[in-house]
């Protein structure tokens, strides 16, 4: 095996990306960026019949998304191509010519299988420690099929000649699939190849135990991408299935996982995952990330709803204002749509909370009077001058505040008024509170 550190993420694009694989991928990746070598990514895609182009796709956007940047693989190339498992026939056909002229394999019914040697492997896993399989009976380790009769490949030997091809010097994956270990080395000896480094990582449960499918809530990284989670808190969240850096903090930076990061110190126990943890989590990242890398985040929601952010200046102040309401990216259009037409809808059962008391519309329009002789327009002068206005009308700020805020936005919950009229300026409020005053009946 290669002196060089090398590790490969494996999928098939038969599904979407599982947040069980982006953690298997995550893991690779943080092993390799902190022993500097290399990560490859191979499409296992002898499936046929279940491939798809679209989850091959949602692999790559997935990762992405992540961070998960790879060495080696599709969009990218690399010394030990194809990446594609379809692609790469003539070399297992190559290494098939290996084991039949070494009478390893026979042929039963049209599926060429390979002869077990009959003995015990012994696999020395990085995260599950020694471990001694016993395949000496046939029974219950029968000689496995490395080729059907149809032609097409099985799994076990053409992901063992991938990792001898691709130099692989770790295997990082799941603990599922731990008993299939000792079938690959099997065929690692029969080539004459010393088999990688295992490290079979704990599979991730749903709280009540059970093992986490495709189906479960949470299961699919596309969901996260589509609900506007913020990728640096679902990988933070990722890290800590499994792993931790020990002194019982959640919230942590990818650069100093990475210097921590040692398969040894992963976790043995099956981690539990915990939807409301990764939400929890991802609120503290949008609280404390700083505006740049909000609006970055916030700018594909709002070009999705089609809103028009083209003036960057006012995009910045808006979205400064509502960062501390936004738990998810996908509700950044909700919050601020009003901001950016005049053409937005009034809630119906605010206004009619609102403006239900006879005296709001002649409130809102001595208010508009006020405003209208404002010639410095900032946060102070708007707050005094609404107080001092409900003080000489002998009414609560709140009687001012509510009117005002449905007048500007429409509805009756938003980031601070006083924030949201400083931002949208003396022209745009004005133009709103003669909107709603006129569709109130010029009261």
């Amino acid at each position: 095996m290669s002196s060089e550190i090398r590790v490969r993420f494996a999928p098939s694009p038969t599904g979407y990306l599982h947040i069980g694989g982006a953690r298997t991928a995550l893991f690779n990746w943080l092993f390799v960026r902190h022993h500097g070598g290399k990560l490859v990514l191979r499409i296992e895609d002898t499936d046929i019949k279940r491939n798809t182009e679209e989850a091959a796709v949602a692999i790559y956007e997935g990762l992405e998304w992540l961070g998960l940047n790879w060495d080696e693989g599709p969009h990218i190339g690399g010394n030990f191509g194809p990446y594609f498992q379809s692609q790469r026939t003539q070399i297992y056909e190559r290494y098939l010519k290996k084991l039949q002229d070494g009478g390893h394999i026979f042929e039963d019914q049209g599926a060429l299988r390979f002869r077990s040697p009959r003995e015990h492997v012994v696999v020395n896993d990085l995260v599950c420690g020694k471990i001694d399989f016993d395949l000496t009976n046939p029974g219950t380790h029968p000689d496995m099929t490395i080729r059907r009769p149809d032609g097409s490949w099985i799994f076990h030997f053409v992901n063992v000649i991938d990792d001898i091809e691709m130099k692989i010097s770790h295997v990082i994956r799941g603990e599922d699939h731990l008993s299939n270990t000792p079938k690959h080395v099997e065929i690692f000896r029969a080539l004459g190849v010393e088999p990688p480094n295992y490290a079979h990582i704990p599979l991730i449960l749903n709280r009540d135990g059970s093992k986490m499918s495709k189906r479960d809530e949470g299961a699919a990284v596309a969901t996260y991408i589509e609900q506007g989670y913020a990728p640096e808190a679902v990988r933070n969240y990722l890290c800590l299935l499994g792993w931790s850096p020990k002194d019982n903090r959640e919230k942590i930076d990818i650069d100093e996982v990475v210097k921590l990061f040692e398969l040894e110190k992963i976790n043995r126990r099956n981690a539990a995952f915990d939807l409301d943890k990764c939400f929890w989590l991802n609120g503290q990242y949008i609280a404390q990330m700083s505006l740049e890398r909000f609006i970055e985040l916030a700018r594909p929601f709002l070009e999705k709803a089609k809103i028009d952010i083209s003036d960057e200046k006012y995009l910045r102040e808006v979205l400064a204002i509502v960062k501390e309401k936004i738990k998810l990216f996908k509700d950044v259009p909700e919050w601020t749509s009003y901001f950016f037409t005049e053409k937005y809808e009034f809630d119906s059962e605010s206004v009619k909370k609102v403006f239900g008391k006879p005296e709001a519309a002649a409130r809102l329009k001595a208010l508009r009077d006020e405003f209208a002789r404002i010639d410095k327009w900032g946060l102070q002068t708007l707050e005094s001058t609404l107080k001092s206005l409900a003080q000489s009308l002998g009414c609560k700020t709140g009687d001012l505040v509510h009117p005002a805020r449905v007048a500007v936005s429409g509805r009756s919950v938003g980031p601070s008024l006083y924030h949201m009229l400083d931002v949208m300026g003396k022209e745009r409020v004005l133009k709103r509170f003669d909107r709603i005053m006129t569709q109130l009946g010029g009261k």
